[in-house]
């Protein structure tokens, strides 16, 4: 079973800025992580080969200091990482980087299993994923939160939704999207991160994959961002309540209402 998990490098703080000009966030000099969502699709890939073995290939796209996370993912039990990284893929969508990810996946050769977490936290589109599943023309199962049997052939998974989850049967390959729910991932131990800083990463490029040029980077990205603003800031301001539990919800109630909130 060859399984690909797809990862992402995010801006670890709050403190993100946007650039005007481009409307993109502003990456440098900002803390980089692994997306969170991310670890839960390494983990369940590493589960998965744990059970019935094969090998796990972390891919990421971006600049090459997101060599990290690829290098997290090896600490924790991936078998080998592929850095995504060129001029070309700057400004990318999610259509866009879709389409690089999996020429990737091709690239690699066959692969079994997609894994990826079910949305990035800097962007919040959830759209990747079902992407990627797209320009492969594989099925895919998203909000994955179980994955209760795997064959040769065929996964079935638990999907999480709003009136509880389902049960489905897709055919290999696949890809899947998992939520947080799915397992709890494992701290590195001291031998992973030494060996995941001792392997070697290959870096591809556009003409690696055989990407067309027209398909990628901010040219190749059917959507554009027109306007970016900040969320408007919290009041912070507190209020004490007086009196008996009864006349202290009516005067909650009360200040709820006034703010719109209820």
């Amino acid at each position: 079973m060859k399984i690909v998990v797809c990862v992402k490098q995010v801006p670890g703080s709050n403190d993100a800025k946007i650039d005007p000009e481009t409307k993109r966030i502003v990456r440098e000099g900002i803390k980089a992580v692994t997306n969170p969502f991310d670890t839960y699709a390494v983990e369940e890939a590493v589960r998965i080969k744990e059970k019935i073995g094969g090998e796990v290939v972390v891919l990421t796209m971006g600049p090459p200091r997101a060599d990290i996370v690829l290098r997290e993912g090896i600490s924790v039990g991936a078998d080998k990482a592929v850095l995504l990284s060129d001029r070309a893929f700057g400004g990318s969508d999610t259509w866009a980087t879709s389409y690089a990810l999996a020429k990737a996946i091709e690239k690699i050769g066959g692969v079994d299993l997609v894994i990826c977490g079910k949305q990035a936290i800097d962007g919040d589109t959830a759209q990747v994923g079902p992407g990627i599943a797209a320009q492969l023309g594989w099925p895919q199962a998203t909000y994955v939160m179980e994955v209760p049997r795997l064959s040769e052939d065929s996964i079935d998974v638990k999907r999480m939704h709003e009136d509880g989850w389902d049960l489905c049967r897709i055919a290999l390959p696949a890809v899947l999207t998992v939520v947080k729910d799915i397992n709890q991932p494992r701290i590195p131990t001291l031998r992973g991160r030494l060996a995941a800083q001792k392997i070697g990463i290959p870096t591809w490029t556009a003409a690696d994959i055989g990407a067309d040029s027209a398909l990628i980077g901010l040219n190749g990205s059917p959507t554009r961002v027109v306007k970016t603003n900040p969320p408007p800031a919290r009041e912070k301001a507190s209020m004490k309540l007086d009196g008996t539990p009864a006349d202290s919800a009516r005067k909650l109630v009360h200040e709820l209402r006034l703010r719109s909130l209820v």
